[in-house]
Order: C-alpha cells, then sequence, then structure tokens
C-alpha cells in the first residue's frame, strides 16, 4: 500500500518571510536528507518553445503522491490550504495540505470517498462565513453520472474535523466563492437535454447548507441553478465550461469556460437573483481557456490561469482589457516556470500559483511528469 504521508516533500522554511514583498526565489521543498529540489535536478525541462514573460518563482516542489495541486485558499489564521485531487495518478488518495510559515504540512488526509466511485477528489475550496471549509470535489472523471459533491469540513478550534456532504448530483462541481452567507459553484459539465455542452453556476444559502443534504437535479434548471453557458467546442475537443469563479468590488461575479475561453460577467438583484449575464469582449489578447481565477477588490483586476498556453493573464475588469504577467512553453516546471497553472490565490502582494500538469490536447503542455510544483510570482 502506497503511503502518501511516508513520501511527503517536508522540511525547509519555504513560506518564512511570506508576509514581506521580498523578490528573493524560494527553496523547494525536500525530504528529509535529501538535497533541494532533487526532483528537478533529474528531470531536465523541456525546451522552452515560447519567450518567457514574466518571473514566476519556485515555491514548493511535490513528490509523485501529490501529483496534481489545484485549489487554494486563504485560512483565518492567514496559512494557505491546498488541496491535491491527484486526478493524474488517483492511485494516490487525495488530500488537503496547508502552507504555513514552518513549511508545507498534512491539513486532512483522510477525505471521505463517494460511495460508488471510491474516491475523492478536492477542487477549489473556501472558508465559509461559519468559520468551516466548503471544497467543490469533481467525480466527473470518475464517473460521469452527476456524483460530484460540495463538502463540508467542520472545524473547531482552528483543527479540521468531520467532513460532510452538504449537496450532491453535481456534473463537475469545480470553482466555489462565499459572498456574505451564500456560497457560488461552479459546475462546468451542468448539461441539459438539448444541451451536452453546458455548464452554469449554481448558488446556496448557509441556511440551506445547515438543514439536511441538498440533492441536485441533474439535467434540469434546478432551483439553484444562477447562470447557464454553452462551450464552443474547438480543436481541442474540451466542453468542460465555467471553471473558476470570482466577484468584483461591485459584486458581480465572473467566470471563465476552460473549454473555450469566454469570459463571463452575471449581475445580481438586490435579492441575489439574477439580473443580467453577459459575455465579455477583452481586447488586448484572446484567451483560449481559462482555469482558476482571482480579483483584487482593491483594483478590479482579475488573475486569471490560462491552463492551455501555461500563462497567468490579468485581465482589466474596468475596460476589459488583457497583459500577460508571466508564461512559459512547454517545461516540467522546475524552478518555477509555469507547468499548466490551475488556480491562484493572492494573498497581500503574492499570487500562488497551483500547477495542475494534466493537459490535454493541443495544450503546450504535453504530458503530465515530475516534479509537481507550485510557484509565486510577486506583484508590484
Amino acid at each position: 500500500m502506497k503511503s502518501p504521508l511516508a513520501s511527503l516533500l517536508l522540511g525547509g522554511t519555504l513560506l518564512a518571510g511570506c508576509q514581506s514583498n521580498s523578490s528573493h526565489p524560494e527553496q523547494a521543498a525536500t525530504a528529509p536528507g535529501a538535497s533541494p529540489d532533487t526532483t528537478a535536478a533529474h528531470v531536465p525541462p523541456a525546451a522552452d518553445t515560447v519567450a518567457a514573460i514574466g518571473r514566476p518563482q519556485l515555491l514548493y516542489t511535490l513528490d509523485e503522491a501529490h501529483n496534481t495541486p489545484d485549489g487554494l485558499a486563504l485560512a483565518p489564521n492567514g496559512s494557505i490550504i491546498l488541496s491535491v485531487p491527484n486526478l493524474a495518478d488517483n492511485t494516490y488518495p487525495a488530500v488537503l495540505m496547508e502552507l504555513t510559515d514552518a513549511g508545507l504540512t498534512p491539513y486532512l488526509t483522510n477525505l471521505p470517498v463517494e460511495p460508488t466511485t471510491q474516491k475523492a477528489a478536492p477542487m477549489d475550496l473556501a472558508f465559509g462565513p461559519d468559520g468551516n471549509l466548503y471544497y467543490a470535489e469533481n467525480q466527473y472523471e470518475n464517473s460521469k453520472d452527476f456524483k460530484s459533491r460540495l463538502m463540508r469540513v467542520r472545524v473547531e478550534n482552528g483543527k479540521p474535523s468531520k467532513v460532510e456532504t452538504v449537496v450532491d448530483k453535481f456534473g463537475l462541481a469545480n470553482a466555489v466563492v462565499w459572498k456574505g452567507n451564500t456560497i457560488y459553484v461552479t459546475d462546468s459539465q451542468w448539461d441539459m437535454p438539448g444541451n451536452d455542452k453546458g455548464s452554469a453556476i449554481l448558488h446556496f444559502t448557509l441556511a440551506e447548507l445547515n438543514k439536511a443534504p441538498i440533492h441536485l437535479k441533474p439535467k434540469t434548471k434546478d432551483p439553484h441553478v444562477l447562470a447557464m453557458f454553452t462551450t464552443t467546442v474547438n480543436e481541442t475537443n474540451v466542453d468542460n465550461g465555467a471553471d473558476g469563479l470570482d466577484y468584483d468590488s461591485q459584486g458581480r461575479l465572473y467566470t471563465g469556460s476552460f473549454g473555450d475561453g469566454k469570459f463571463y460577467r452575471v449581475t445580481l438583484k438586490p435579492d441575489g437573483s439574477l439580473a443580467q449575464q453577459e459575455t465579455l469582449t477583452l481586447t488586448g489578447k484572446q484567451i483560449p481557456c481559462i482555469d482558476g481565477l482571482i480579483i483584487d477588490r482593491k483594483t478590479d483586476k482579475a488573475y486569471v490561469c490560462n491552463s492551455r498556453q501555461n500563462a497567468i493573464e490579468v485581465i482589466n475588469l474596468k475596460d476589459n482589457s488583457v497583459t500577460t504577467l508571466a508564461q512559459n512553453g512547454d517545461t516540467n516546471g522546475a524552478g518555477g516556470l509555469l507547468d499548466q497553472p490551475a488556480e491562484v490565490l493572492l494573498k497581500g502582494n503574492r499570487l500562488y500559483v497551483s500547477d495542475f500538469d494534466k493537459p490535454e490536447k493541443n495544450f503546450v503542455n504535453t504530458r503530465s511528469d515530475a516534479p509537481h510544483t507550485m510557484s509565486v510570482i510577486d506583484l508590484k
């Protein structure tokens, strides 16, 4: 039996001084007795196919037992919780990790599996107003039969305890964000009888989640569906739709399509229902794929993972212009280069990036390979 904890790469003072604005590179986390970044030393990166833009730095190197780092959430105590669904090689169980000034350590390793797939697959996650941690679980690669869930980790005295299902029967639960007492969740595969390229944003109040578990009604406009979208399938053959999710200083929601890069704005009425849904026209650069995103509500700039092109894009929501913060070609992520960025988290002047490294057809990233990495970008 493989033990992910036995082979977890720990140690080092990776996040020491992470509250500062220092531009010094981080060191790679290493196994006891190993030299720094040993995995990267033995697996030379492929030749970079485009001129590098920006300066992402290496934050952590993870082992094969933690092969697809994904969701990032800022905890009340200032630490960062990382989800590792291990979708590139799910013979290893999925886990949640915690990034603190002392390093990267296990946060929760006994995640409950979905009864029929016998897998757990945590993606994006966020702490709610009740102090508990909520994560979207993506079972789509294990079953297309609406097995994905929204899970709640009860937090007691700052420590995780019981994990429970609060909503089930998603197609592909993906991103989560709390706004007040309402949680918004993207389902990248919320198909309808006449639209097998569908996706949606769904919403649930905290009061609802505190009652009996909610069972969604697949292939319908379930009452919890806020907005629906259709993906235009291109040469990647990917029909996943609404993915990353956040809101701006005016409370308007934004999501992007993983399959075709469309960027959507959803405006709410005072009662929380849908007022307007728009497909925005971006200028400066067309983004072909939008994965995770986060919005700096002080500047109304959206930091977007362009997974297909190994890039982090910045969308100025005031004029919908796009600039590229960082981009590189097909590498294995050694040294902090982007390796299919999937999620971003903004903490102070630092942008934390998880490199999912599980490519689709016609992505710049061509294979899932060691090292499995997290990057960090210091913003000016």
